[in-house]
């Protein structure tokens, strides 16, 4: 059976409110954007998820990239052109032509915004998530950043519906999630030394607000995101841990610096 190997990059650090993250909570919260770079031994190099594109970090194009008052609304300013996806992957020895597969958790602009760098890779991403955000409702514009998309007619669109096996080998299986997004999605991966574990990206933005089920701000459906978080408890009970994206307890618990896990 192939072999994967996994480390975490922090592509988008923030510092928002808490209550952009969690309806009603109080305070400031720093938290990071975790992208999974997954290493298939039979598939080549895997990104799950692309972090914040680096025209944000730029004090004079960034505003307008994203859009007026979203960069002091994230807290982005402590994103730097060293944070974006492509610098990092170079970081660990990696070029942008080596990724052979990019997979979406949704395209909102901090886990689309790297899409661009990888004209090369075939982009994995729920059929729902890519019609809705290329024609979002009004109030969920703003987190669709059309900029993150001016590619993508030109890239090679794997579109899935609902859960899937990426490479049919049970190492890397999506699990549709719906309630952040209409096309959410999960990522379970069986490591060989580690066992099952899921990249869960934004089925909570935070770790106290997805235990009591407290709706986040931006989501999509508070009923489709209640439906999903008790599918994901479920798989959480049977011995599959979830890593939030925008959790940092969560991310300080995968490998990152140049750590793999196998």
């Amino acid at each position: 059976m192939s072999k994967l190997r996994l480390t975490a990059l922090d592509a988008g650090p923030l510092s928002p409110d808490k209550n952009k993250l969690v309806a009603f909570a109080p305070g400031r919260v720093s938290v990071p954007t975790t992208v999974g770079v997954i290493e298939h031994e039979a598939h080549g190099l895997v990104l799950w998820d692309t972090g914040i594109n680096h025209t944000v970090a730029d004090p004079e194009r960034g505003e307008a990239y994203w859009g007026a008052g979203l960069r002091d609304a994230f807290g982005a300013h402590g994103f730097t052109r060293a944070h974006a996806v492509d610098a990092q992957l170079e970081r660990l020895g990696f070029k942008p032509a080596d990724v052979r597969y990019v997979v979406y958790s949704h395209l909102h602009l901090d886990h689309a915004g790297g899409m661009s760098y990888f004209p090369g890779a075939v982009h994995v991403v729920q059929r729902d998530e890519i019609r809705y955000a290329l024609w979002p409702d009004p109030w969920t514009r703003p987190v669709y950043c059309q900029n993150d998309f001016q590619d993508i007619r030109k890239l090679d669109i794997l579109e899935v519906e609902g859960d899937f096996d990426l490479f049919d080998d049970g190492r890397m299986r999506l699990i549709r999630t719906p309630g952040h997004t209409p096309g959410h999605q999960a990522l379970v991966l069986d490591l060989a030394h580690r066992g099952r574990i899921c990249l869960a990206a934004d089925v909570g933005h935070q770790r106290d607000g997805f235990d009591a089920m407290v709706p986040m701000p931006w989501d999509w459906s508070a009923s489709a995101m209640s439906m999903t978080r008790m599918r994901m408890k479920q798989l959480e009970r049977s011995g599959v841990p979830l890593f939030l994206c925008h959790d940092a307890g969560d991310f300080a618990k995968l490998p990152s610096a140049g750590a793999f896990w196998d």
